[in-house]
Formats: C-alpha cells, sequence, structure tokens
C-alpha cells in the first residue's frame, strides 16, 4: 500500500499529503502497532478481499484519527477504496503480498540458517577426515569410510538444497501488482506496474520486479509452488541428516554412540 501510494503520487493520480498520510499509516502497521486491528482469520476468499480491505479501512481510518479527527468524524480525508486501494485490486495485492512475505523470510532468514549449517558440516567434514569407521547399508556392517566422507555427504545435500532453492528466488520475486483485476492493468496510470514494482525493491531493499505476464501472476500461484519444491526438497535433506546423527549418537551404552551430540 505504501509502494502503490508513491507510485500514484508520481504519475500525477494521488496528492502528496494523501500519500505521506497512507505511508504513515503503512509505517505503524509494519512496526506492529495496529496488530490489533486485524481480526481476519485466514479461511476467505482465494483473492483475499477481506484482507486486501481490512487493511484499505484500517488504513484510511488511522488516516483520519492522525489528523485530528475521530473515526467517522468530519469529511473522510482518506477513502478506502479511492485512495488506499487506487491502482489496485484484491487480485493483484494479495499474490504480490504472498510473494513478498515468502521471499523476505527465505532470503532473510531460511537461506542464512541453511548456509551456517552446511558451513558448520562442511568443517566437520574436514575436522574428522582421518576418523575411520564402518559403513552401513540398511543398517548391516559394510565397507569403511571416513566420519568426514560420511559428513560431506550431509554438507552436499544442503549445497545443493541452497542452489534448488536460490534456482526459485527470481520467478518469486516477479510481483503481480498493476495487473488490477484479471491481468489488463485497468484503471491504473501508464507506467504503475514497473514504478510501484521499485518501490517494492526500494522498500524492502530486495530485488523485486513487475511480472512479466500479469495474466499468469494473477491466475496461477507457480512461483509459490516451485519454491515450495526447493523447500520440501530441504527439509527431506535435513529430515534425513537429522536421523542419522540421531541414530548414530544413540547410546551411548546400548546404541550405536559413534558420535557424541551435545
Amino acid at each position: 500500500k505504501k509502494a502503490a501510494a508513491y507510485a500514484n503520487y508520481d504519475l500525477g493520480v494521488l496528492p502528496i499529503e494523501k500519500r505521506d498520510a497512507i505511508a504513515a499509516v503503512c509505517d505503524e502497521i509494519l512496526a506492529g502497532q495496529l496488530n490489533d486491528e486485524f481480526p481476519l482469520v485466514i479461511w476467505q476468499t482465494g483473492s483475499g478481499t477481506q484482507s486486501n480491505m481490512n487493511v484499505n479501512e484500517v488504513i484510511a481510518n488511522r488516516a483520519q484519527v492522525l489528523k485530528g479527527f475521530n473515526i467517522g468524524e468530519g469529511e473522510q480525508f482518506i477513502k478506502a477504496n479511492d485512495d488506499v486501494n487506487k491502482s489496485q485490486s484484491s487480485n493483484d495485492t494479495f499474490p504480490t503480498g504472498m510473494h513478498i512475505a515468502a521471499y523476505k523470510m527465505i532470503v532473510e532468514t531460511t537461506i542464512p540458517g541453511v548456509e551456517k549449517l552446511q558451513a558448520t558440516l562442511s568443517a566437520k567434514a574436514k575436522e574428522f577426515k582421518d576418523v575411520v569407521k564402518i559403513g552401513r547399508t540398511h543398517l548391516m556392517d559394510a565397507t569403511p569410510l571416513t566420519l568426514g566422507q560420511e559428513i560431506s555427504g550431509y554438507a552436499a545435500q544442503l549445497s545443493f538444497g541452497l542452489k534448488a532453492l536460490k534456482n526459485t528466488l527470481a520467478h518469486l520475486s516477479e510481483i503481480a501488482l498493476g495487473g488490477t483485476a484479471v491481468g489488463t492493468g485497468l484503471n491504473t496510470p501508464k507506467g504503475y506496474d514497473v514504478k510501484v514494482a521499485e518501490y517494492i525493491a526500494k522498500f524492502t531493499n530486495h530485488p523485486f520486479v513487475t511480472a512479466e505476464n500479469k495474466f499468469e501472476a494473477l491466475a496461477a500461484h507457480d512461483a509459490i509452488v516451485e519454491t515450495h519444491g526447493a523447500l520440501k526438497q530441504l527439509a527431506v535433506s535435513l529430515n534425513k541428516i537429522a536421523n542419522d546423527v540421531r541414530m548414530l549418537a544413540s547410546g551411548p551404552r546400548s546404541g550405536i554412540g559413534e558420535i557424541h551430540i551435545p
């Protein structure tokens, strides 16, 4: 909503005082100051209309309060539909929000966490490169290998998982905003889709761009599915690694007890 307000102002369809009022409330929302104003459950229409209108109305009403009025008092300074939702539809705002949320979580939390684990496992693989142990096939004794070699397999799994996840980010960075209701961009000023994506990239510090094909961006969630597939790969790898470590650390008296974990 903040990016939309800035883009609408730049393109001459929203006054600066309205842009700044919308932006001020958006900053309060981002800071978590208005969390109680969003009581909706996740069970709603597929387009997220309720959530979109909830945000529009909170911004409009809060802007009225910041201007010195009570809600419903005096002439409405910011209108939920005409101002806050200008150049938008639930059909493009909600998928855009989904992409921003997923991208930020993956880039800021998931990838750094997995990279740290992968680096730790790589270091352990080198540390234990000369520790010879028995290999196993279906828990039966097999030929020897080193503990470092075994752990290097775990590190490689995570490297491939990270590669797969990073390969999905380009598609996930494409946003639907600017497509409005059905992907045609009806009721948006010329250049709005590119401009609003630039502001979203600026405000989030992530390389979001307008979707090349808005019809795909609105009508499907293939980018989310693609990213989910990569996350599933990582999850399976992490589960396998955890189960192996748990088994190898079992005991210590009556289990395998080959390794010790804190």
